[in-house]
C-alpha cells in the first residue's frame, strides 16, 4: 500500500484511508497496531462499510481459489512489473514492497487470481467511499449489529464477514476461558484474533475464532465447542480459507 497516513500514536483515524483499512483487513499491520485500530474501526459505520466490502471480496476470491485458471499472459505480467518499478522509483523505495518481493508473490499465484484481486480491490475502493453517508446519519459512531453465524462445514468461508471485527465470547464468557480452550487445542492464545463470535456449524453450537495468516485474503477460522476447556478440547473445525 502507498498510504502515507498510517502510523502509531493516533496518526490515523476518521476520515479513514482505504489503504489503512485494507492493510488492517489483510493482517499486515503489527499486532499492537491492529489491537489499537480495530475498536476504532468497528465504531465507525463508514469504516465498517469498507471492511464489509473487503470481506465480501475476500470470500468471493476464496471461492475462486479452487477453480482452474489460465496462466497470466506475458504482456500482462510485464505491465505489472513495469508499474511496480515505476511506483518504487517514484516513491524512492519507502513504504513500497520491493519489486522482487512483489514479483515473487505474483508468480506464486501463477494465474489470473492476483490480477483479479487487484481489480476487485480497486472496485471496492471506488464504490464504498461514496456510499456510507446514510448509515452515518442513522447511527452515528455505532457499527451495525452483526447477525448470528450459522454455517455448514463445507461452506465455512461464509462465516468470515460475520466473525471479523466482532468480540463476543458467547458461552465461553471471557478471554480467560477462551485462552484455556485455545491452549487445550494447541493454539497459541497470545496471537490476537480479528474476530470472536458464537454461532452454529452443521447445526452444532460453537464459538468461532478468526485469525489472519499474513497472506493477502487468507484467514484461519477455528470453531470451538461451547463447553471447550482443558478437560474437553472440543475442536469442531480448524481451517485455512483462501489458500
Amino acid at each position: 500500500m502507498t498510504d502515507e497516513t498510517r502510523g502509531l500514536g493516533g496518526a490515523v483515524g476518521p476520515p479513514w484511508s482505504v489503504d489503512v483499512l485494507a492493510d488492517l483487513h489483510a493482517g499486515v499491520l503489527s499486532e499492537s497496531e491492529a489491537a489499537e485500530l480495530w475498536p476504532r474501526v468497528n465504531a465507525d459505520p463508514e469504516a465498517r462499510t469498507i471492511i464489509e466490502a473487503l470481506d465480501a471480496t475476500s470470500a468471493d476470491l476464496a471461492d475462486l481459489s479452487a477453480a482452474p485458471v489460465p496462466p497470466m499472459p506475458a504482456e500482462v505480467a510485464a505491465r505489472i512489473d513495469a508499474a511496480l518499478a515505476q511506483e518504487q522509483q517514484a516513491r524512492g523505495g519507502s513504504n513500497v514492497v520491493s519489486i522482487d518481493a512483489a514479483r515473487k508473490r505474483r508468480n506464486r499465484r501463477a494465474g489470473w487470481g492476483a490480477g483479479f484481486l487487484a481489480a476487485a480491490a480497486a472496485v471496492v475502493a471506488a464504490v464504498v467511499i461514496v456510499a456510507p453517508d446514510a448509515s452515518r446519519e442513522e447511527t452515528p459512531g455505532v457499527a451495525a449489529p452483526t447477525p448470528g453465524v450459522a454455517v455448514d462445514s463445507g461452506q465455512i468461508n461464509a462465516a468470515i464477514g460475520k466473525v471479523e471485527g466482532v468480540r463476543d465470547f458467547g458461552p465461553l464468557e471471557n478471554e480467560q476461558r477462551l485462552d484455556a480452550c485455545l491452549e487445550a487445542n494447541g493454539i497459541d492464545p497470545v496471537k490476537q484474533p480479528v474476530g470472536i463470535t458464537p454461532g452454529t456449524i452443521d447445526g452444532r453450537d460453537a464459538v468461532f475464532v478468526l485469525y489472519t495468516t499474513g497472506e493477502l485474503a487468507q484467514f484461519r477460522l477455528v470453531a470451538l465447542a461451547p463447553d471447550c476447556g482443558p478437560a474437553n478440547p472440543g475442536l469442531l473445525k480448524d481451517e485455512i480459507i483462501g489458500r
